[in-house]
């Protein structure tokens, strides 16, 4: 974990966005937090995500989600070398 996001704003913010019960109160929520373009780029980034875990070419990828190869490449980096959270969540909704 990055010593410099774990502060107590984030956790603040996370403990707010762990309170949330549905898909209906997590839109509310967001779109106050975020604008719509920061919304858009992290569903983006976790839509990159899930088509490098299926074996997609960046080429169908940023054919597909409009992500630069610049996002598709970070986002692979974190797939590789980051925390594992992006394969933690997706072993608990493809289950």
């Amino acid at each position: 974990m990055n010593p410099k996001i774990h502060t107590e704003a984030v956790d603040h913010l996370f403990s707010a966005i762990l309170s949330l019960k549905d898909s209906d109160e997590c839109y509310r929520f967001f779109e106050d937090v975020c604008t719509i373009n920061e919304l858009l780029s992290l569903a983006q980034r976790f839509e990159v995500a899930s088509m490098l875990r299926a074996g997609n070419t960046y080429l169908d990828i940023a054919e597909k989600t409009g992500a630069s190869t610049a996002t598709i490449s970070r986002v692979n980096r974190s797939l590789n070398y980051g925390n594992d959270g992006y394969d933690m969540v997706f072993s608990r909704i493809n289950e």
